[in-house]
């Protein structure tokens, strides 16, 4: 007979007693197992073994699994900031009480499940729950690692409501972090035109230039966090200048929680360039 953590482990780590019992697995070994610490009850009939994800066992025993941007997040998937705990219970799931509960719950379309949702529902679900910019960066994200191909694009593009599949249309495949998307839709939903990812002879390559002469950076923490690398850039930022180029940088937290100064900076430079 099998094993109760060989089946759970099976199974993606988390499962059902009634799953189990389908096995040939009796109430009395999961107590038993349970007991001895080889697996975990999450709730009543619901078992897992130790090694699964600690925010998975969370989600079971809330009702269901991960979805938005805590299933993304386990796909190595770049999300805006939320500290909450995102679940999907299905249409008709139950939610279910748990110490310290401070999840978000979902009744999206789809049956009850456990484990971290599929990375397209996730990001329709992500759309669902926090809008156009939160989606826009995480699809271009799953985009450039490869994890979405044309098909899996177009079945998204038809999930979303007609009044958000402009987002698809404009999205690209070759953005380097999420703070590039939510800047260049930005900029797009104002009407101003750039072009991304630019190689300028002397410079290297550059986020976005717009108008010829204005050389937009996100900085991400990631990658221009160090001493090193903020020497690095303003060594190309002096070398843009004397090529006729000004540059501006605005890292994270300008970008996501202070858009104003930083359109209000970027419409001054423009016309400074007109004139």
């Amino acid at each position: 007979m099998l094993d109760p953590v060989t089946v759970i482990t099976r199974l993606g780590g988390i499962a059902r007693g009634s799953q189990l019992r389908a096995h040939g697995i009796s109430r009395n070994r999961l107590a038993r197992d349970v007991a001895q610490g080889n697996i975990v009850r999450v709730r009543p009939g619901v078992f897992a073994v130790p090694a699964t994800d600690a925010h998975v066992r969370t989600a079971a025993a809330h009702g269901g699994a991960l979805t938005c941007g805590s299933a993304l997040r386990r796909y190595r998937v770049w999300v805006l900031d939320d500290t909450k705990l995102h679940v999907w219970l299905g249409e008709n799931g139950r939610r279910h009480a748990h110490p310290g509960c401070e999840c978000t719950t979902h009744h999206f379309a789809g049956p009850t499940t456990f484990g971290v949702a599929p990375i397209e529902s996730a990001l329709l679900h992500l759309y669902a729950c926090a809008g156009d910019e939160s989606f826009f960066a995480a699809f271009e994200s799953a985009w450039r690692k490869r994890m979405l191909s044309a098909t899996a694009r177009a079945r998204i593009r038809a999930g979303l409501p007609e009044s958000a599949r402009w987002l698809i249309d404009v999205a690209r495949g070759d953005a380097d972090s999420g703070l590039e998307s939510l800047l260049r839709l930005r900029l797009h939903v104002l009407g101003i035109p750039l072009n991304c990812q630019v190689i300028i002879s002397g410079v290297g390559r550059v986020d976005f230039v717009v108008g010829g002469c204005l050389i937009l950076e996100a900085d991400g923490e990631e990658n221009h966090g160090s001493a090193g690398s903020r020497h690095r850039d303003r060594k190309r930022d002096a070398a843009a200048s004397v090529l006729g180029y000004e540059t501006l940088r605005f890292d994270y937290a300008q970008i996501v929680h202070d858009w104003a100064t930083v359109q209000s900076a970027i419409l001054a430079a423009l016309r400074r360039a007109r004139r």
